[in-house]
């Protein structure tokens, strides 16, 4: 059986870790540690956790966070592993509340892939709907034709 995850573990909220509320914030490093130690003895932990059981045609694994991350995956399903990466500006992510803490922003679990991988796809979300949405509807056109 599966390791509990850091909620069941030390009693945490669950759903008030799933938002970008003080409660998550005061337990981000705690939460990042324990990945840490998890990776470093086993680093297929989350990736074969995200997995599990899917027997979808089409997966999207959502908020990857380092190189070993992307190449357990190219590893174990081979081309056709899609990489997206969704950017935006500095700007932008300020004007959606996001402010950097050094020691946590700064870490690997938030810019692991910041360098080391040829994206895929590179989608850019600064607040245009019209752009992203094309932006969307090309890679979902792109999964329709390789299917």
């Amino acid at each position: 059986p599966m390791e509990p995850l850091p909620p069941q573990e030390h009693g945490l909220d669950f759903q008030r870790l799933l938002d970008a509320s003080a409660y998550k914030e005061m337990f981000r490093q705690d939460m990042i540690h324990w990945g840490e130690e998890k990776r470093h003895t086993d680093p297929g932990f989350f990736c074969r956790a995200a997995v599990e059981g899917a027997l979808q045609p089409v997966w999207v694994v959502s908020d990857t966070r380092r190189l070993s991350d992307v190449e357990w995956f190219r590893d174990a399903y081979g081309d056709v592993v899609q990489t997206v990466r969704v950017v935006a500006t500095e700007e932008t992510r300020k004007k959606r509340n996001w402010v950097f803490v050094t020691g946590v922003d700064d870490a690997e679990s938030e810019c692991g892939l910041d360098q080391g991988v040829a994206f895929d796809w590179v989608i850019t979300n600064d607040g245009d709907k019209v752009a992203l949405g094309k932006q969307l509807e090309m890679l979902v056109q792109s999964l329709h034709r390789n299917l």
